[in-house]
């Protein structure tokens, strides 16, 4: 995609690609996920639903960006039981955002934040650093997200004033 992720703006042109599984190893989701992930989608998720005759299954949901769609779809069609695809066109509003780094007790860690028309809306700390933080210092990883939260907005304070 060809837009600066410091600006808001609208994406046209992408698709809501669907399949539903009932007849797939669960454990295969997460799998599919990474490669669906590695081939371009900006989103992927799961939603548990009730299928024919009551059989469990989780429809499959990627966001892509339409110039996209051949390599999601091989992806789909090869390491899935789905037989069919659905597609709906999408329009994603994005916000603006950035990376800022947080002093905290355990060394700068990131955190990512979001703006709508310029104000702040979002900040949420990066998880694999917090999740690699709380593993070497045998800490909760709620306590590290808390962390780095209330120094960004300590910091965030400190710069607006």
């Amino acid at each position: 995609m060809s837009f600066n992720h410091r600006e808001e703006h609208i994406d046209d042109g992408m698709l809501l690609i669907q399949a539903n599984l009932d007849d797939m190893n669960p454990e295969w989701v997460s799998y599919v996920m990474d490669k669906l992930f590695d081939a371009g989608a900006n989103d992927v998720y799961v939603v548990p639903i009730i299928m024919k005759k009551g059989r469990p299954g989780v429809m499959l949901n990627v966001l892509v960006e339409a110039t996209r769609l051949s390599f999601i779809e091989a992806v789909i069609f090869s390491e899935t039981t789905t037989l069919g695809i659905r597609y709906m066109h999408a329009s994603c509003h994005r916000l603006a955002r950035e990376f800022e780094q947080v002093d905290t007790k355990w060394g700068l860690l990131t955190i990512k934040v979001g703006y709508h028309q310029g104000k702040l809306v979002q900040y949420a700390p990066e998880f694999k650093e917090c999740e690699q933080v709380a593993r070497e210092h045998q800490v909760p990883l709620k306590l590290v997200y808390e962390e780095v939260r209330t120094q960004f907005m300590l910091q965030h304070k400190k710069a607006s004033s």
